[in-house]
């Protein structure tokens, strides 16, 4: 049975300001060029770094939220149990998970958009169709994805990136490592693809997270997103807060590993990988376990682990 996008979103009455001027717009040369960056934390994010990208984002700049989903007919709520508290005999409180559209000005006053909240376990393409309702509603040019992958590369070099976009001009200056292959879906995913085939442009970028940190947190990887959101939008994005955090976190996993003999001899071995594959490849960005860009089914293969071990951890 069809559904109307609406009835899957909510438009609030902050929302009105953008309606009503992108309603007022004769031309479509004439649209506000609206930034959509999606963040949607899913288990295709390693370290949680999209996430942590955009919560850092409505903890320092203005915003308000002017759309709602519902959570609770995209959510599987077995698979992501929300939190409740239990006091002494009874339940208090429940902590639904939400899927807001925020406003946010950059540090320029640029207006923006944030799609931010749980990844939708359930009716993908009705929620990208309302996301899609949202764009042609509000005046979104561009829609931007923020995420991060598992890669063997060490905590101790530079946040390296993927970047994919719907349009190869869009990301022109980004290197392309891959041939076709099949990895698992994501519904970010399948949003970019669906916004290109109606026309909009659509891109996003993936942090390499050292695959021993994928489970834990890298602030490193949060703050790389950020800088090449800015790069790729022109948005000015507040990032010393997790530039302090990041430092403080380098020092804190320096020192976890220099515990281990084991430990360290891995992260040594990846730096001389990494060493090696950036003075071979100048400008490349990507390294595998013997020094050269990892095939589509290696990356396919460290993808499928890393969803497992994310489905082994919800299980316990």
């Amino acid at each position: 049975m069809a559904h109307r996008p609406e009835e899957l979103v909510e438009l609030l009455p902050e929302a009105e300001p953008l309606l009503a001027r992108e309603a007022a717009v004769s031309e479509a040369g004439d649209r506000r060029g609206l930034v959509l960056v999606h963040d949607l934390a899913g288990e295709f994010d390693a370290a949680s770094a999209g996430a942590l990208a955009g919560a850092h984002l409505l903890s320092a700049l203005r915003h308000e939220v002017i759309a709602r989903f519902d959570a609770d007919s995209l959510v599987d709520y077995r698979a992501h149990r929300p939190r409740m508290t239990f006091h002494g005999d009874r339940y208090e409180s429940f902590t639904a998970p939400e899927i807001l559209l925020y406003a946010l000005e950059d540090d320029a006053g640029e207006p923006f958009l944030l799609l931010h909240g749980a990844e939708p376990d359930f009716a993908w393409e009705r929620f990208v169709a309302a996301v899609r309702w949202l764009v042609e509603r509000l005046g979104v040019t561009s829609v931007v994805s923020v995420q991060a992958i598992p890669m063997p590369v060490p905590h101790t070099r530079p946040v390296t990136v993927t970047a994919h976009a719907t349009r190869r001009q869009l990301i022109a200056e980004y290197p392309v490592y891959w041939g076709e292959m099949r990895i698992p879906g994501s519904v970010s995913a399948l949003l970019e693809l669906r916004m290109g085939e109606a026309g909009v442009d659509a891109l996003g970028v993936a942090a390499h997270v050292p695959h021993y940190l994928a489970q834990a947190t890298f602030p490193a990887a949060s703050l790389t997103l950020l800088e090449h959101l800015s790069r790729l939008t022109g948005l000015h994005l507040p990032t010393e807060e997790l530039r302090d955090a990041a430092e403080a976190h380098r020092t804190e996993v320096d020192e976890q590993i220099a515990r281990s003999p084991e430990n360290t001899a891995v992260v040594a071995a990846l730096e001389q990988q990494f060493d090696q594959f950036t003075a071979a490849r100048e400008g490349s960005e990507l390294l595998s376990e013997v020094g050269e860009v990892p095939s589509g089914e290696e990356l396919g293969a460290e993808l499928e682990r890393f969803l497992a071990e994310q489905e082994r951890r919800r299980g316990e």
